[in-house]
């Protein structure tokens, strides 16, 4: 999204923003600082609720239509409230969940002669893939690779997420590469305690 990268700091606008919009559609109206100008660039995000380390929902956008205002709010209500895994998260929830934010980068088409060459380009902990055939796709965040570090399993559960087995293969198939700045709600508080630790020093 636009020509600077986001950084550490960013996540600290982010995340609240986030959190705020699920809080407010739950009856507990709460404000995030909505100022920057750098949130009117259009940007695409996942937003993920995870509670004691366990996934509770994660929704979001693989190419960027509208401003990263609009997609975190968005995607952290459908987190929330639309994961069709998931029953919709309730108030008694909310604080014990953790928020994640994922910023995609743009979408790299990528060019194999078949699976294998395939997956001899996927960096596992780098990549995020979108997998296509027909009517059906997937996309697993790099995040994945922590459970599936293996690139031919990870392989084999995304054409299974998509709908298809996991020894399918076809000529037809088109995969595309991204790579995600993330931010989670305990990294950002873990850094801001570090940061007042030092100067009080």
């Amino acid at each position: 999204m636009g020509t600077k990268p986001l950084n550490t700091e960013h996540g600290s606008v982010l995340l609240p923003i986030a959190r705020a919009s699920i809080s407010s559609a739950l009856g507990r109206v709460q404000q995030a600082d909505e100022q920057a100008l750098w949130l009117q660039q259009q940007g695409a995000c996942f937003v993920t609720l995870t509670q004691e380390g366990e996934l509770r929902g994660c929704i979001g956008t693989l190419e960027a239509h509208r401003t990263l205002l609009q997609d975190i709010k968005a995607n952290a209500l459908a987190a929330a409230f639309r994961d069709p895994r998931f029953a919709p998260l309730s108030a008694a929830e909310l604080d014990r969940s953790e928020v994640e934010i994922s910023l995609l980068s743009a979408m790299e088409p990528m060019q194999f002669s078949g699976e294998r060459d395939a997956l001899t380009q996927l960096q596992p902990g780098v990549h995020g893939v979108v997998f296509e055939f027909g009517r059906h796709r997937s996309t697993f965040l790099p995040q994945v690779w922590e459970q599936l570090p293996n690139v031919v399993e990870f392989m084999a559960h995304l054409k299974y997420k998509a709908g298809l087995p996991a020894d399918f293969w076809a000529e037809e198939v088109r995969l595309s590469s991204y790579t995600v700045t993330k931010w989670k709600e305990s990294d950002v508080l873990l850094k801001a305690a570090s940061s007042v630790e030092k100067l009080e020093v």
